[in-house]
This record gives C-alpha cells, structure tokens and sequence, in this order.
C-alpha cells in the first residue's frame, strides 16, 4: 500500500494539518444537524480525507463499508430516453459520484439520478442520521444548467438527503449553490506543515533522515501534501539509507512536458508539431488532466522565452484554456496553443536573426 493512503487519517481527531478545521466540523456533526457541505481548495491537501472522516464521524466504520458500481441509467430527456452511464461508490449511509463525468448530460445526472437517489432514506436508522449523505466530486466542472439543477435539488429533498460537494475553485460554483451550503475552504499546508507530516511517517516507518531532508522535499511539492508524500516514498525506493544531498526526482509527467517543451523551442514546423502532438496524446492517455499540461507546458516554455514574448504566450495559452474548458476534445486545444507559439517564437527568431 502507498504511503499515502496508508497513513490518510481515519478519524477527524487524527487530522495533523487542518486540525483546527477537522474540530470545528466535529463539533458541528456531533453536536447538531449537519448542513449541506462544500469543501473547496487545491488539489492533494486533504479534501476527500476531511470528507471521509467527516462520514465516519457521522456513521461510525461503517462509512468505509463502500462497493464501485457502474450503472446505465435510462433518462428522460424531453422527446427521447438517455442511457447514461455512471460508476459510483456506494455505502449504506452515503453515495459518492462525479456527475461531470457524463460530461454534457451532467444536468441530467443532476436532475434524475441525483433525485432518486436523494428520495431514499437509508433503511436502517436506529441510532444513525435519518438521511442520506451524496458526495458529488468536482462539482466546479459541472455545466451552469446541472449546477441550478442541484439547487432544486438540495432544497426538496433536504430532509432526507445532505449535499456534501468537493471542488478546487469555488468561483466556479454558483452562488446560488454556494449560499446554500457551509463552505469549508481548504488552504495548502504550509512548508512547515508537509515536513511535520514526512518527519511523522519517517518515524513510523523507522527510517533515519537526514537534517534538511524534508525540508527540501516540501519545497519542490508545491505544498501539495499528497505530492511531497509520493516523492517521499519515490526517495526511499530509489535509494535508501537517505544521504543530505540526494536528489528529489521529479514526477515522470513534468520531466517528459519538460522534453516536449524543448523539443518545440528546438524547431517549429508541422513535422515537430505531428511529434509534439503524439506526446500530448500520451499523457492524457496516463490521465494527466488537460488544463494541468497546459500550464506546466507554459511554465517550462516562459523559462527560455525573453520578456517581450512573455506577455503574448500568456494571452494565448489563457485563451486556449478558456477554449479547452467549453469544449470538448482537449487535444485540439492543446495543439492549436503550440502551433500558434510555434508561429510566434519563429517570427520572433526571423526578425532577430535574419
């Protein structure tokens, strides 16, 4: 088992960053009926470990008690049925699902599926909550006609039915949404914080690190918790007992953008590009979101660009983001964005250099 999921805290007492989060919410689980949820914040800091301490706090172990089902639900969408198909985990207490998985049909996700669920109180309720508990990730990507869907929704069936939603941006959830739930913002821990963690399982796997270790680990995470843990553990496969000056190996996925960010500076002409594009493709084959090779592409590229192109690399990778978030095929995208800093950086060479 990875380190990371083998130390992620079971119990909202055993939270060592965001403590003073995870005692708040314990108070207000125990002590009163729960809100709607929405848990907003970075990617890798915590949100899904609070979410399932706080359904553990609420259900007792038997939260952890979950099956992965993948169902085709039928949908009706006005002149014609929909199949949709969705997998979802599933415990005698809470649903856990990604409604922005069935992409477009996400509003019917919300509307239909959302409704039957919520509609079913859990059958045994003897000393339990008398609802049931949905966990809808990454409610941010859902399309503004799912997001008012879900407002209807968390307004009917509140007796039976709590929301407890999970984004990294809250600006992208609606405030209708949003003033309809308890936002618990989650910020990234500190440097401080990620060492206390690393210097914590270190010493539960009985290892001897050296002075400055962590340290320099929790600088090149990020300050992503899950992040400096895997490199944790990267370390301690690669080479162990651990010496003050070993290096931290950087994640597979941000040495090869940092290959194809060289190959285009290299050259720019439709062959490289036909290159370039095989790359892109594999990585969004090992699941490595769009948005986030758009921006480490542009970061490895701004680190060899001179000022005055700076600003216009920017513009246009924030405006094919903006276009890769309203459609559909990332890979256009991505592509259209290197085409057109190929096109700039070659101008910009020819009128420097002749």
């Amino acid at each position: 088992m990875l380190w990371v999921d083998k130390y992620r805290p079971k119990t909202l007492d055993k939270m060592i960053v965001h403590a003073d989060v995870a005692q708040n919410l314990k108070k207000l689980v125990t002590e009163q009926d729960c809100p709607h949820l929405l848990f907003c914040g970075p990617s890798g800091n915590g949100k899904k470990t609070l979410i399932m301490a706080v359904l553990r706090q609420m259900f007792g172990p038997g939260a952890e008690k979950v099956k992965v089902e993948t169902k085709t639900w039928k949908v009706d969408a006005g002149s014609r049925t929909i199949d949709v198909e969705l997998t979802t985990l599933s415990g005698t207490h809470h649903v856990e699902m990604n409604p922005s998985d069935a992409n477009f049909q996400d509003r019917y996700v919300v509307q239909e599926i959302i409704k039957e669920m919520a509609k079913n109180r859990p059958i045994d309720t003897k000393g339990k909550k008398g609802y049931k508990v949905l966990v809808l990730n990454e409610v941010d990507k859902l399309s503004r006609e799912a997001q008012h869907s879900l407002r209807r929704t968390m307004e009917k069936y509140i007796a039976s039915c709590r929301l407890i939603l999970c984004c990294n941006s809250s600006s992208k959830v609606t405030e209708a949404v949003r003033s309809r739930c308890l936002n618990v913002r989650i910020n990234a821990p500190t440097e401080e914080q990620i060492v206390s963690v690393l210097e914590f399982i270190g010493k539960k796997e009985g290892l001897q690190i050296p002075p400055g270790f962590t340290g320099r680990i929790a600088a090149q995470s990020n300050r992503s918790l899950r992040r400096a843990i895997l490199l944790f553990e990267t370390c301690r496969v690669q080479q162990y007992p651990f010496t003050s000056n070993q290096a931290i190996p950087p994640m597979d996925w941000e040495q090869y953008i940092t290959e194809i960010a060289s190959d285009i500076l290299q050259e720019q002409s439709p062959k490289r590009l036909f290159v370039v594009r095989g790359k892109l493709y594999e990585l969004l084959i090992n699941c490595i979101p769009p948005v986030l090779i758009l921006k480490r592409l542009l970061f490895e590229l701004l680190k060899k660009l001179d000022a005055e192109l700076k600003h216009e690399v920017c513009y246009w990778a924030a405006y094919y983001e903006h276009r890769m978030r309203l459609g559909q095929k990332a890979i256009f995208h991505m592509e259209a964005f290197v085409a057109k800093f190929m096109s700039i950086y070659k101008a910009f060479l020819i009128s420097t250099f002749g």
